[in-house]
């Protein structure tokens, strides 16, 4: 086979790489944790003609989610790897034993061949669980008055079960992640699913608060791999033409999940025992494990041509068949060891990642800050129930899926910048990370609206609907903020877009978890008007970050060590 039949057959063929395992950029043990820098990638494109920089932009830029909701193309880094040596260094000598699909997707081990009914079956069963376990998070909040007097805590200390519950969420992705590279994803659900449940017994059975804090944190380290590793599941099933629906379905769930959580236990609460809260969730999480343990198979590319090449020297009796995963050698060590460093280094150095990072962590703050802000505004001035408090959180439900509706329009409008990038350019089909950011651009501006609208129509003479609406305004403009962050950073830095996504999660993370420890205390100090307009405030000072983005962002990425020139 000539070198030019091998390229275009690799090019058919479907990289089996994790798509955002940026982990297996190895550096030479001597830069192992020195910052990385760009600027040999970027020294070659140089190199190379107009044509093929075209080429490498369409590339980049038809990056699809992965791991962690949103992650990289089909074809990972090592494509782009593997393509410069044969243009620098002569043509690389395929490996006859190397196992791959054959026919590409047509494999019949291949999990895009599986039917489509198969398929939405498992994205379903996948979107489900991550409800399960955000909704797990919120839920919570309904049984602070019980288990005040039950446990004789403080407001504060009881949330501390919160805070906790989405540190671990926070803290879990860096590493489950790493562990599915190495496992598959089918063994990591199984097993974090199941210790997911088990945590949870200890919370229906608690005698103390001590109890109850300690299992939330190992409860949401344990379901954190449905906010990571799930995404990855869709990504494997659909290529990137089929891939937007089912995400869009994946995506949306985690963010939904906290909405109906004060909803279903604000009716539990008012009319049964706290301990019902989470008899119901392990009734709930028992059925969704099954349904994993029964329809969700592994789809995790490397590990099922791993099992391929398995197969193939049993039965030929040739030890030469290889997988690509078992010619690395990568160690769960160094892998779980990238996960962590490579976020900070990416927080540190690129000021396009700390502020949009930034933004979204303070819009998932506000968002669990409610949970203790929305009681004291609909019971102290409305006189709500505990299970109509929980309903109000249906204004912020129903923005965010008013939001997700939008998408078609996003979509319009990135197919218009991209004619007006040909027309100026000439290259065909090309684009720039930049033009995901729209959505964020008018987020930006429907979120301190929508706030604004909910801290100056809390008053007890303003009747309850309006502020609900302004809340609804907040939702859709925090999930157009989300979806047009993630995209674009995934598009900026498509080599270390797992790391980019996981600095984005542990900021998410950590906001999350400190907002509601003073949030009610500064609603008490403040009223229910000003603390809110604070809130307002920060979303107001981070506004133009996402247009600054839009307008500069290809000059700045120019001069960054991590992101795409």
């Amino acid at each position: 086979m000539t070198d030019r039949d091998f390229s275009e057959k690799f090019d058919e063929e479907d990289k089996t790489v994790s798509p955002t395992d940026d982990s297996t950029l190895d550096l030479p043990p001597n830069k192992e944790w020195a910052p990385i820098s760009g600027n040999a990638s970027r020294a070659h494109s140089r190199s190379n003609s107009h044509a093929r920089r075209g080429s490498q932009s369409l590339r980049s830029m038809s990056r699809t989610r992965s791991q962690n909701g949103y992650g990289c193309d089909d074809n990972d880094a090592s494509t782009d790897e593997g393509e410069a040596g044969d243009v620098e260094g002569g043509a690389a000598e395929k490996d006859p034993y190397e196992v791959y699909w054959d026919g590409g997707d047509n494999d019949p081990m291949c999990p895009r061949s599986m039917s489509l009914a198969r398929k939405w079956q498992v994205v379903i069963i996948v979107s489900a669980s991550s409800l399960c376990v955000t909704c797990t998070s919120s839920i919570y909040t309904s049984t602070y008055s019980q288990i005040e007097k039950e446990f004789h805590c403080s407001r504060i200390v009881a949330t501390l079960g919160l805070s906790l519950f989405i540190m671990g969420l926070g803290i879990g992705p860096m590493l489950l992640g790493p562990l599915s590279e190495f496992y598959g994803r089918r063994p990591i659900y199984l097993v974090s699913f199941a210790m997911f449940i088990i945590w949870i017994i200890p919370s229906a059975v608690a005698q103390n608060v001590q109890t109850m804090l300690i299992a939330r944190f190992f409860d949401g380290l344990s379901g954190s791999a449905f906010l990571s590793v799930a995404g990855g599941t869709v990504g494997d099933m659909f290529n990137r033409e089929t891939l937007q629906l089912p995400m869009m379905i994946y995506t949306g769930s985690p963010f939904i999940g906290p909405s109906i959580g004060p909803l279903i236990g604000g009716f539990i609460n008012q009319y049964t025992h706290w301990r019902w809260t989470y008899y119901v969730l392990l009734m709930w999480a028992g059925a969704n494990l099954c349904m994993i343990a029964l329809f969700v198979p592994e789809t995790y590319h490397p590990v099922l041509l791993r099992n391929k090449a398995r197969k193939l020297r049993k039965e030929t009796g040739d030890e030469q068949w290889k997988a690509p995963m078992e010619k690395t050698n990568k160690s769960i060590p160094r892998t779980i060891a990238y996960s962590l460093l490579r976020p900070a280094q990416l927080l540190i150095f690129e000021p396009m990642v700390l502020n949009l990072c930034l933004f979204s962590a303070i819009l998932l703050g506000i968002l669990y800050l409610f949970f203790g802000a929305f009681p004291l505004v609909f019971q102290g001035n409305h006189g709500f129930t505990l299970s109509q408090t929980g309903l109000s959180f249906l204004g912020i439900f129903v923005g965010m899926v008013l939001g997700s509706f939008t998408d078609p329009i996003w979509h319009k409008n990135y197919q218009r910048l991209i004619k007006q990038r040909e027309e100026r350019t000439g290259e065909i089909g090309g684009s720039e990370p930049e033009f995901r950011l729209p959505p964020a651009i008018a987020g930006a501006l429907l979120v301190p609206t929508g706030l604004f609208l909910f801290a100056w129509t809390t008053y007890s003479s303003v009747h309850w609907i309006v502020p609900i609406i302004g809340s609804s305004i907040f939702g859709t403009g925090t999930l157009l903020v989300f979806s047009g962050v993630f995209t674009f950073l995934v598009d900026a830095y498509p080599l270390y877009a797992a790391s980019a996504l996981a600095a984005n999660s542990f900021a998410r993370s950590s906001f999350g978890a400190i907002f509601p420890l003073f949030g009610v205390q500064m609603y008490h100090r403040l009223g229910d008007q000003w603390a809110t307009s604070l809130l307002a405030f920060l979303t107001v000072a981070m506004l133009p970050f996402p247009y600054l983005f839009f307008k500069y962002g290809k000059k700045i990425r120019g001069k960054s060590r991590f992101a795409t020139a």
